[in-house]
């Protein structure tokens, strides 16, 4: 089991990242938590956990700790898969899902693309008591501005939602639904964040 991962960033997406090490790249799926942890930095290190499958090997990476364990055991559950939970951690923070959890919030968890009802009553059914039990390490999410132009920031959101497995239609229906209620200032992270919630 790969553990952790530490080298050069060679390329960065809201939905994955390229890390050099000793001249081969191993691409890692993560999510928008990660992504707005990770700066444009020389060295990089992701906490790792790779998913072996009959049509391939995939690696997921998370800057924290909190984040990975989450991870793990949403993936414990029946019917969350990597993927699944990738796209609930992008959606919600690891303080929301908790607090959703804790507090039997099922609604909230419904709102992330690809959970039905019975999905989100399993996972609070499931690791209510375990995240009570567990005391999480405080994460601490930082949220970059960015300073590009709005329509740079629109097509890598666009991106983004087609990598997740949006159609195009819906994912610039989702999208332009939220700019016009946000306006052109939101960062990239949160326009991907918003867009992924169900309309």
């Amino acid at each position: 089991m790969i553990a952790y991962l530490k080298g050069r960033l060679a390329y960065k997406d809201p939905t994955f990242v390229i890390i050099d090490i000793s001249g081969v790249g191993y691409q890692v799926k993560i999510s928008l938590q990660t992504y707005s942890q990770i700066k444009d930095e020389e060295q990089i290190m992701l906490l790792t956990y790779l998913s072996i499958k009959e049509d391939g090997h995939t690696l997921y990476g998370f800057g924290q700790e909190s984040e990975k364990k989450l991870f793990l055991n949403l993936i414990s559950i029946s019917g969350v898969g990597p993927n699944t939970a990738l796209m609930i951690l992008s959606s919600l923070s690891s303080e929301e899902l908790e607090s959703a959890i804790v507090n039997e919030d099922a609604r909230t968890i419904q709102n992330v693309k690809g959970v039905g009802t019975k999905t989100a009553q399993r996972i609070i059914l499931e690791l209510k008591d375990k995240i009570k039990k567990e005391s999480f390490s405080d994460s601490v999410i930082q949220t970059s501005a960015f300073s590009k132009s709005n329509n740079k920031t629109k097509e890598e959101a666009l991106q983004a939602l087609l990598t997740l497995g949006f159609t195009k239609a819906v994912a610039e229906k989702n999208i332009a639904t939220v700019l016009k209620k946000t306006g052109p200032e939101i960062s990239l992270e949160e326009l991907i964040k918003a867009s992924l919630k169900n309309p």
